[in-house]
């Protein structure tokens, strides 16, 4: 089939960007979308224009890597998709595609369709771990969790770090990524240590990232590849206030005040 795109082609982060139109022939219906998009590079290569440039890894639906916007929907029209695993047979003869690169203001765009999403590592750093002792693995049974923890805290696993809820909220808000990576720890026993200090060190580092205030549309979960659900944003709530009314961690706000709460 013969698709028409629409893709945003930017050579710098400093550059004016803008869509570029581009047709493609031959396009097999099998084909995932990445690879129509290696055929497209293939196809400019050999017309000695530049590749458009696009982030991807395992393409197996795992890493989050292939972030953009696909006719306005983050990883496109199917839900619980990523864009690697999105095929061109969802798609009709003669049909145009635009493709973006995820927009927010804390991913600043690096060229074409890649953005810089080193924020999510940067709030993971900030508080998104345990403390253990090294040595051999323990027992799986030498810390009773209850089975309903557990499930809870795989589910709020799952998530990939890929950014759609960020590009799906018009506020740019990342309270679903921060929300899941809090859930997670904060479930189980092991997390226990830093439990406190660990929200409001992320959240503080949400914050300061330039990621929007959440108004609860819930625009992230329906974007969501990994279906992380909106519960776990109320837990991270919880876990704030819970962090603020044991009076023994702060929080910095950038106006200088020493308590507050998420965004």
């Amino acid at each position: 089939m013969t698709l028409h795109l629409k893709v945003w082609r930017q050579k710098t982060k400093h550059a004016k960007g803008q869509l570029v139109d581009y047709e493609l022939d031959n396009v097999n219906p099998d084909m995932s979308f990445l690879e129509m998009l290696d055929i497209l590079n293939q196809k400019l290569i050999l017309k000695g224009e530049e590749p458009v440039a696009f982030d991807h890894d395992c393409r197996e639906g795992i890493c989050g890597s292939c972030a953009m916007v696909i006719d306005g929907n983050p990883h496109g029209p199917q839900k619980s998709t990523t864009a690697c695993q999105l095929h061109m047979r969802h798609y009709s003869d003669g049909q145009t595609i635009v493709i973006e690169p995820f927009l927010a203001k804390a991913f600043p765009i690096v060229k074409d369709l890649v953005v810089d999403r080193s924020a999510f590592d940067r709030i993971i750093q900030s508080g998104g771990y345990i403390s253990v002792n090294t040595g051999s693995s323990p027992d799986g049974n030498a810390i009773p969790i209850p089975k309903e923890n557990a499930d809870l805290a795989f589910d709020a696993a799952t998530c990939i770090g890929c950014g759609a809820c960020v590009a799906a909220c018009r506020n740019g808000a990342a309270m679903l990524f921060v929300s899941a990576k809090v859930s997670q720890l904060s479930l189980l026993p092991q997390g226990e240590a830093e439990r406190s200090e660990r929200v409001s060190k992320m959240v503080y580092q949400m914050d300061s990232e330039d990621f929007g205030s959440c108004t609860n549309m819930g625009s992230c979960a329906g974007a969501c590849p990994k279906d992380i659900s909106l519960e776990n944003i109320a837990r991270l709530n919880r876990e704030f206030m819970r962090s603020m009314i044991s009076g023994r961690k702060s929080y910095p706000r950038r106006d200088g005040a020493n308590e507050g709460s998420p965004a």
